[in-house]
């Protein structure tokens, strides 16, 4: 469905289409009301079709809403229209750390620290607000391009992992940066997502995933399983402090 030009809620003017993914399409907008552009990000159908699922991503997302922190990217408004269900939040000028890493390859040690940190800052403020993200990797992950990181999508992946939709993108997306107890289908605490930032943290320093395989199920059993390789004999340059 092509929106561009479509006024929503008679506010967000949508002028083009900026990303894809696996539960969501993003849109450049313009905040007809506040003279500002926002990114506005569009529930894939199939996500619209299951009230259950409906009911619980307004409700992580407005809790989202509530943090404030300068390094998660900040929701502005949640709202349904013509059976669309969208978010809109805060338009970052950037890339996503997984395009970092692809065009760059493996980042110095100093910048993957300067980057972790960031990060574990705005883990901290939302576990601290009983929010866990679930989904840490660097596709939800924003570097602007000032260098300040935005992570995107807290309490989103909530309603997505308690739902019965099974959409096989946000799997694939996802499962290389799954902690071992998600990988189990256990309890999910704010642990599993320092372990999916340590994952990221592996990506940054050594250019690879930790964790590879076929299939989604044979690299989650190897987060369960198998023995990592040391990121310093994938990178020498690894400086230990």
């Amino acid at each position: 469905m092509n929106i561009e030009g479509k006024l929503l809620g008679s506010r967000y003017e949508i002028i083009e289409k900026v990303g894809n993914g696996g539960m969501a399409t993003v849109y450049r907008a313009t905040d007809k009301v506040l003279k500002r552009d926002v990114a506005v990000k569009i529930l894939r159908d199939e996500f619209t079709t299951d009230s259950e699922f409906i009911r619980k991503f307004n409700t992580e997302a407005q809790s989202a809403a509530a943090l404030a922190h300068p390094n998660i990217v900040q929701i502005y408004d949640v709202c349904s229209e013509d059976n669309l269900y969208y978010i809109v939040m805060e338009l970052i000028q950037g890339k996503t750390l997984k395009e970092i890493i692809t065009e760059d390859g493996i980042l110095s040690w100093k910048w993957s620290v300067n980057i972790a940190i960031q990060i574990a800052s705005a883990l901290e403020t939302a576990h601290k607000n009983k929010i866990i993200h679930r989904d840490i990797k660097p596709h939800n992950i924003m570097i602007t391009d000032y260098g300040i990181v935005k992570v995107m999508d807290f309490g989103i992946a909530k309603a997505v992992n308690s739902t019965t939709i099974t959409n096989t993108n946000v799997v694939l997306g996802s499962v290389h940066y799954i902690s071992p107890e998600q990988a189990k289908g256990q309890y999910v605490n704010k642990t599993c997502d320092l372990y999916s930032l340590g994952a990221v943290m592996y990506e940054m320093v050594t250019g690879v995933v930790p964790y590879d395989g076929d299939t989604p199920v044979s690299i989650a059993i190897k987060h369960i399983q198998e023995q990592l390789i040391e990121p310093k004999t994938l990178n020498p340059n690894i400086q230990i402090l």
